[in-house]
């Protein structure tokens, strides 16, 4: 077996180091102004904070409203129970939806598959208006889990054809086995097969986590009140038509990706498996 030369070794390595840095660099850059204790820009090419100071942060943490209550906690649970929320519909609904796709040939089943998918063609907010409409005449405005729902709506889509694609890879024998032994068909699916499935799993809530995590103009449009608020709205506020508090918007930003980068460590080995399993077939 022939060796690379020493040249091509470096070449590639210089390669490397030089693509860490480009993906890098604005992560750093956006760590140097949360640490700075100026609202503004600072000049220079260097991404590292020349006076370091957790200011930003405090400010942030510590927003009240008029009150008195701690808004940024209230806030930041009303992120967490609307990704939660989203997570568990789209698991929920998804997970049914797959497995009856996979083992069953009904008919519509194919013309189904094809109008989910068509569904990703557009963005959520194509369908604001008659989504705002719905919750305003159910009674759901401005609350977590009409805001859920509304997530659920793009989320469950994606991840019914994931886990479908998923269940196909699983034999069916095992599905028979297990009613051969006398087990019924919900028993079966969730005593037999969601075991295995754990890694579409993983896939499955952690997208539909990050879809209600990271999601802005939903939220902002369908909750009214400064105390409904996710953290993305949140953000958003920094940001104003006669300047920009740069400082608190990058530590808020951190902040808000903390739980994020926290999951993808946490399920890392189910998700390289669910999306290469997933992908088989479908």
């Amino acid at each position: 077996m022939k060796h690379p030369s020493i040249l091509r070794l470096l070449a590639f390595h210089a390669l490397l180091v030089l693509s860490a840095v480009v993906a890098v660099y604005p992560v750093l850059w956006v760590v140097k102004v949360a640490l700075t204790p100026d609202q503004a820009f600072a000049a220079g090419a260097n991404p590292f904070p020349t006076v370091v100071s957790l200011r930003n942060f405090v400010d942030v943490v510590s927003t009240h409203d008029a009150a008195g209550a701690w808004l940024f906690g209230r806030q930041a649970l009303n992120s967490v129970v609307a990704a939660v929320l989203t997570a568990a519909i789209g698991l929920g609904l998804s997970t049914t939806a797959g497995y009856a796709m996979s083992r069953w040939a009904f008919p519509g089943r194919d013309r189904a598959l094809s109008l989910m998918l068509l569904t990703q063609m557009f963005p959520g907010v194509v369908s604001l208006i008659p989504l705002y409409l719905i919750l305003e005449r159910i009674h759901l405005l401005d609350s977590l889990l009409g805001l859920a729902l509304v997530y659920a709506t793009t989320s469950v889509p994606f991840c019914a054809w994931n886990m479908k694609g998923y269940f196909d890879t699983l034999p069916r024998d095992l599905d028979e086995a297990a009613m051969l032994d006398g087990a019924g068909r919900w028993t079966t699916f969730w005593r037999v097969v969601l075991p295995l499935a754990r890694p579409a799993l993983a896939v499955t809530a952690l997208f539909s986590f990050m879809n209600a995590w990271n999601e802005f103009i939903l939220a902002a449009t369908l909750m009214g009140s400064e105390r409904a608020y996710t953290l993305p709205v949140v953000l958003q506020q920094y940001v104003g038509d006669f300047g920009a508090s740069w400082g608190r918007f990058a530590a808020g930003a951190i902040l808000v990706s903390v739980p994020v980068m926290l999951l993808f460590y946490v399920l890392q080995r189910h998700l390289v498996e669910g999306l290469t399993a997933g992908s088989v077939k479908g």
